[in-house]
């Protein structure tokens, strides 16, 4: 049979070019240089660069979150004909089976979504290297594969094995999203559609999937992906039902009334349109609760012939905006969080396909810029369950001071912390290797300041319990959160021009502790002491020495390799006796 191999090559101008060749049009070229400047990914080939590229601006469309490609950038060798893998759970990027059976434990539900991406830099799409990645995917799911798979295909496909095995907590079945991003132009070509097809079909007939996706984008649907990741969101609706609150101080503008929910359900879907978009809810103290008592109630009603009385059931949402566009009954909100009401947008979202004709939902609006008033509108909106201090930490003021600390630092070691999520998006000076998000901090702390390297994986929740106690604890000095951010960072340069070998990534948080151990193996101050601002001072100066700091991370890696032996593998590296012995090779002792 013969093979139909159809590519589609066109220039800028539409003039044609030849098979397979490379060009970038100057708009994907300078989108690509900015991107790899604020990602420090400029010292890559273009090829690679364009890998990262693609991988970003794809799963953004999914996940708005702040994450680093490198973790998930899975092109090499035997890599399937893919070239980066995402796998979401419960709205959360995992990059390992830790991760997903703390989520698991956290919420008793598991939802799940894997995303495949192959990139090229050709301006054509290419039937045979699409059926090649729809294939590659394919092959990922099963239990005996035909294809060679480098290290990082192998660990992601076992993450992927580890949720499959918790099946009977699927909320739903999970979704499978494949992109194959070019500089081409996709024109809707009869023998690359039936490819897709029998790409798809092949991975419907699993039955693994509830949803699947083949998408190809060419040089417009990356130009427009790319900006869409440099802006705010932005969603317009309709609110005709409404009284505008008198004049506030501290707040722009303010309303009261309901929406229809087709309305609302425009404001709070991804730019996908097939899931809730999950950012606008990381200003809600409580994550969604799945279908308990009172969530149930709410989908019965909306499931009734009462859904009509939802309005006067239901407490509605609460909606704070940076920017708030009205224009007759038009309005247009910008930068926004859903600060109460979590629930209700969850189960009117899971609701959407349903008849909502005559069904509306109370909603308060306001606009302000003042992060007084949006911190009092959170606790006040809140109050009616008991909020435990690590739900609130990003309104505290130890954590504003963290936020100032962390950019007063002189430029050449700055780090910016995320106190709010993505809130560094908008500012492509900021490099995004330098962006330390709070659950990387929580981490890269304990692991050198309470020992604790394996707990920071595979207990993660008891050491998110300590918020307010033993970290991030009002009068604990700053200087300790800095040092252990800088040297995760100083670490991950490391990883990330392949100046440590790859395969210590599982052991990053040992490394960390080892590192302090080497620098100075006494014991530490109390965290309020003027002491421990020494010792870090001590610390910071050791890790700014580039020779002595790689020098020490090195040694720090070999101990680690030296106790943890053979395997050398996540599950050796992450138990307690391994800490214990490590900790032992300084004199030292675990806390009981």
């Amino acid at each position: 049979m013969t093979e139909h191999n159809t590519v589609l090559s066109c220039s800028p101008a539409g003039t044609p070019l030849a098979w397979g060749h490379h060009l970038m049009d100057l708009i994907t070229k300078a989108s690509l240089a900015e991107f790899a400047k604020a990602h420090k990914v400029e010292d890559l080939a273009e090829d690679k660069q364009f890998e990262h590229f693609a991988a970003f601006i794809t799963l953004r469309r999914h996940h708005t979150r702040t994450f680093d490609t490198a973790e998930i950038v899975v092109g090499a060798g035997g890599d399937t004909s893919i070239d980066s893998i995402a796998i979401l759970v419960n709205g959360a990027l995992v990059s390992d089976i830790d991760s997903v059976n703390e989520l698991k434990e956290r919420n008793n539900y598991i939802e799940a979504s894997f995303i495949f991406v192959q990139a090229e830099r050709s301006s054509s799409f290419d039937s045979a290297k699409i059926g090649n990645t729809g294939f590659g995917v394919e092959d990922f799911f099963k239990d005996k594969p035909t294809l060679v798979r480098n290290e990082r295909i192998q660990e992601t496909a076992a993450i992927a094995k580890a949720i499959f095995a918790h099946g009977n907590l699927f909320r739903s079945k999970p979704a499978c999203r494949i992109y194959y991003v070019t500089t081409g132009t996709w024109a809707d070509d009869q023998n690359l559609v039936a490819r897709i097809n029998g790409c798809k079909a092949a991975l419907q007939a699993t039955k693994l999937f509830g949803q699947i996706e083949f998408i190809c984008y060419g040089a417009d649907q990356i130009h427009k992906l790319y900006n869409q990741t440099k802006n705010a969101v932005t969603r317009a609706f309709t609110f005709k039902d409404r009284t505008e609150i008198p004049a506030i101080e501290g707040v722009g503008q303010a309303y009261l009334g309901f929406v229809p929910a087709k309305e609302f359900v425009e404001i709070i879907k991804d730019d996908s349109g097939d899931d809730i978009l999950g950012s606008i809810f990381d200003e809600n103290v409580r994550d969604w609760q799945d279908y308990n008592v009172v969530n149930k109630e709410i989908s019965s009603t909306l499931g009734s012939d009462r859904r009509g009385r939802f309005v006067l059931m239901n407490n509605g949402v609460t909606l704070i905006a940076k920017n708030v566009r009205a224009v007759g009954s038009r309005f247009t909100i910008e930068d926004f969080q859903i600060v109460n009401g979590c629930q209700t947008s969850h189960v009117v979202f899971d609701k959407r396909n349903s008849d909502l004709s005559n069904v509306s939902i109370p909603l308060r609006l306001i606009e302000t810029q003042d992060d007084d008033v949006k911190e009092a509108v959170v606790r006040a909106t809140n109050r009616q369950t008991e909020l435990k201090p690590e739900q609130l930490y990003a309104l505290t003021d130890f954590a504003k001071k963290l936020e100032s600390y962390f950019g007063a630092v002189p430029e050449e070691r700055r780090l910016f912390y995320e106190r709010r999520d993505c809130q560094y998006d908008r500012f492509p000076e900021v490099e995004k290797t330098r962006i330390v998000m709070p659950q990387g901090l929580i981490r890269a702390f304990a692991a050198m300041f309470l020992d604790e390297p394996t707990r920071v994986t595979r207990q993660y929740k008891a050491i998110r319990d300590l918020v307010g106690q033993s970290i991030f604890k009002e009068g604990h000095r700053l200087e300790p959160y800095y040092v252990a951010a800088y040297a995760a960072y100083r670490l991950d340069f490391l990883f990330r021009n392949h100046k440590m070998d790859g395969a210590y990534k599982a052991a990053r948080y040992h490394i960390l502790m080892a590192l302090r151990y080497l620098i100075n193996a006494s014991g530490l101050p109390e965290m309020s002491s003027n002491e421990m601002e020494k010792r870090c001072k001590e610390m910071i100066g050791f890790l700014c020495d580039t020779s002595k700091s790689d020098a020490a991370f090195t040694k720090a890696a070999e101990i680690v390799r030296e106790v943890v032996g053979k395997p050398f593998d996540r599950d050796h590296i992450r138990t307690e006796p391994t800490k214990d012995a490590l900790l032992g090779k300084f004199g030292a002792k675990g806390k009981a």
